[in-house]
């Protein structure tokens, strides 16, 4: 399973829906990456394929961020993928 997250400005956790296969995830990850380079302000409509009931919608140019984690069911380290960890 693979997990597309989401950051949104001032918006402290990310949104995320997953996909089944790598090529999936790939198109998606691709799509806000090109709605973000286009500067459209859009609204992204996107399900998750383990939750089908899950929908969210994000006005495109509110996404400072997108990333692609792989799930690994063997190992789960108990916190979300992220960009930054800060230690203190």
């Amino acid at each position: 399973m693979f997990t597309i997250d989401i950051i949104v400005k001032y918006t402290p956790v990310p949104l995320s829906v997953q996909r089944k296969s790598a090529e999936d995830a790939e198109a998606i990850y691709q799509q806000i990456v090109e709605s973000i380079r286009s500067g459209n302000p859009q609204i992204l409509e996107l399900t998750c394929e383990k939750i089908p009931e899950k929908k969210i919608a994000v006005v495109i140019s509110e996404v400072s961020g997108v990333q692609i984690s792989q799930k690994s069911g063997a190992a789960a380290t108990g916190r979300p993928p992220g960009f930054v960890s800060v230690a203190q």
